[in-house]
């Protein structure tokens, strides 16, 4: 996990903690929300977030879609808080996402869909901020302090939260005990050897991140953790999206780290994995399976979405060691501050 001496690798290890934590902290608002949506069924989800929250979203996009089969849409916060306009919300769901509670525009887009008649759900690590005061229902994601300016154990509890949120309101019991497991799990994922990867990310300027499905949330975030932490420029892509274009940049000296899926998007990963060996890709596979040129090792397979939040926290570690290598100070990344007001 790299020196226990810096915040972002001690905070990635107490994310264990705040996703056993959230289970009871979250069980009261939870039945309250889920009876209310059952009382009064949305037909549109629509989730307000920035930067790693945003990834969390995207997450809870997938996880949504798939297990209750309501569409899910981000919204663009600009359209209250630069614009002055709104948009037509009566009886729909509204998720703010936001580790402080506090960014401007999220507010304004929030108390714009409030007026509007939407069901406003804050899931926040700030039980007293602007933003649960101004919700009809907080979901804790019981973090505690992260002292970081990366956020790690942050966006772990958001997806957690947005997993339980997901388990509950669709019934699904094959989700809800694979969240019982979760805690022990991120355990031995931030155990896991990614160094492998080290040596070619640290020579590369720019590489790709590629996920699907429940990876594409995880793909998204690992991509940003890489600018922000390694300065390194890092694009995400769907798995597949990247043959309709993106594929150009593919070369030998090009690192691509793959952050494969372990349900039925799986097949076609692995027809794209073959595809970029064929090129001359320098490929890295986040993947189950015995120890391989350009695999990253992962837990076994348990369910696949908290396999996925497994995922992002083996990357976490490895981002905390490549960081050092190139000698970068990731609890403090050049022009970044906690919380981002965004104009």
């Amino acid at each position: 996990m790299g020196d226990t001496n810096v915040l972002m690798a001690q905070e990635l290890s107490e994310a264990p903690t705040a996703v056993f934590q959230q289970q009871q902290a979250l069980a009261a608002p939870l039945a309250e929300l889920v009876a209310r949506l059952n009382s009064r069924p949305p037909q549109v989800v629509v989730t307000c977030a920035r930067g790693s929250s945003a990834h969390a979203a995207a997450f809870g996009k997938h996880l949504i879609e798939r297990y209750v089969g309501l569409p899910v849409s981000p919204a663009a916060p600009s359209i209250a808080s630069i614009y002055g306009g709104g948009l037509k919300l009566k009886d729909q769901m509204v998720l703010s996402v936001s580790q402080s509670g506090r960014s401007s525009d999220l507010l304004a887009l929030t108390e714009s869909a409030k007026k509007s008649g939407a069901l406003t759900v804050a899931i926040t690590n700030a039980e007293v901020s602007p933003l649960a005061d101004m919700c009809d229902i907080v979901l804790p994601i019981c973090a505690g302090p992260e002292r970081s300016v990366a956020a790690t154990k942050t966006f772990i509890a958001t997806a957690a939260a947005l997993a339980r949120l997901t388990a509950q309101w669709s019934g699904d019991k094959y989700l809800q005990s694979a969240l019982d497991r979760l805690p022990e799990r991120l355990v031995e994922a931030a155990a896991l050897d990614w160094s492998t990867a080290l040596p070619s990310l640290a020579e590369a300027p720019s590489l790709v991140t590629i996920g699907r499905g429940s990876t594409l949330g995880i793909a998204r975030e690992a991509a940003l953790k890489l600018k922000e932490t390694c300065s390194r420029h890092a694009e995400a892509f769907s798995g597949a999206e990247f043959m309709h274009g993106p594929v150009s940049l593919v070369e030998a000296e090009y690192p691509i780290i793959m952050f494969k899926p372990t349900d039925a998007a799986a097949p076609g990963m692995d027809e794209l994995a073959i595809k970029l060996r064929r090129m001359g890709a320098e490929l890295f596979v986040a993947e189950p399976g015995e120890k391989a040129p350009g695999r990253l090792p992962v837990l076994p397979p348990d369910q696949p979405e908290t396999d996925a939040i497994c995922l992002i926290q083996s990357f976490y570690a490895m981002a905390v060691e490549l960081a050092q290598r190139l000698e970068i100070d990731v609890d403090r990344p050049r022009h970044l501050n906690k919380v981002t007001s965004t104009l």
